[in-house]
């Protein structure tokens, strides 16, 4: 039996993907988003932003679970960022949200990003989903600014909204700075990182989709705030070595001190793709075991094993 309807943007992505595949299998009737008629089977709507039109794509919809957005990009090239960022993630989420609220849809899921915390922690000090929001840059400023409006919308209208802050997400098909990592260990590559004491949260792709289908229709995520990750944190050293075991190869890591790597990377503007890989990050997930019942499904160990599955 059909369990409900829910409509799904950023279906196509690498998250939106997978999540379709598990609700769409658990039986919620799956209605999709597409920005362009050659995107298959999907509702039509154009580039996302304050003007959108969505009254053809809410009609009967029970849920929306909001993945599509304008998203961190490490070389910008417009000369305004934050109003780019703006544009999709802030006034084009909040429209969105306006018009389900007025559709009566129930529920609408978000997905933001631990960059609404900020950048770093100190070890042992995690980010908590009730800690003040400190976004330094235009990404996450956009994606905070859209959790307040979304947070104010429901006090107005009724509609229950649930946000969900992510961390850096890996798995079978995983692009950009982690896929290259993967090729980098995967090829006997030397890393200059064995020497790296640092603390990072990730989540797993199944632990990330799992957590958004456990707040479709749980009935204590109304209103919440969560944050998501595997549960285990990892110095840059132990994921290389994590890494190196999922794929079945040695790790070929040279313990250079963090010190001098980011003196290096100073020297060569790569001071802020340096403060990633030593820096740390640490997310607390209690929150939604607490209020939820929720626990990752994957180990680190596993989601990474994964990656490999289909990415060999």
């Amino acid at each position: 039996m059909n369990r409900g309807s829910v409509l799904l943007t950023g279906a196509t992505g690498f998250i939106g993907s997978r999540l379709f595949q598990v609700i769409n299998a658990d039986e919620w009737q799956v209605r999709r988003v597409s920005r362009r008629a050659s995107e298959q089977n999907g509702v039509i709507v154009g580039d996302i932003g304050p003007g959108t039109d969505w009254a053809g794509a809410l009609r009967g919809v029970e849920c929306v679970v909001h993945l599509a957005a304008r998203v961190h990009v490490m070389q910008e090239q417009v000369a305004d960022p934050l109003a780019e960022f703006r544009k999709v993630n802030t006034d084009g989420t909040l429209n969105f949200a306006r018009q389900s609220a007025a559709a009566g849809v129930n529920r609408f899921i978000y997905l933001s990003s631990i960059k609404v915390n900020g950048e770093q922690t100190q070890p042992g000090c995690p980010f908590t989903a009730d800690d003040n929001p400190a976004p330094l840059d235009a990404y996450g400023v956009s994606k905070h600014e859209a959790e307040q409006g979304l947070l104010s919308l429901a006090n107005e209208t009724g509609m229950e909204v649930v946000i969900i802050r992510s961390p850096l997400v890996y798995g079978p098909g995983v692009k950009a700075n982690f896929q290259r990592m993967m090729r980098w260990v995967n090829r006997g590559v030397p890393i200059p990182l064995g020497a790296i004491h640092n603390k990072r949260s990730l989540v797993a792709l199944d632990n990330l989709v799992d957590l958004i289908v456990t707040c479709i229709d749980h009935p204590a995520a109304e209103n919440q705030i969560f944050l998501a990750s595997d549960g285990e944190d990892l110095s840059t050293t132990e994921l290389l070595r994590g890494v190196a075991k999922a794929a079945g190869v040695s790790s070929r890591l040279i313990p250079v001190p963090a010190s001098v790597l980011m003196f290096m990377a100073s020297l060569v503007g790569k001071k802020e793709m340096a403060q990633r890989l030593l820096g740390s990050l640490q997310v607390d997930i209690s929150k939604a075991h607490d209020l939820l019942g929720w626990t990752p499904l994957l180990s680190v160990q596993e989601g990474l094993r994964r990656c490999f599955v289909r990415n060999s």
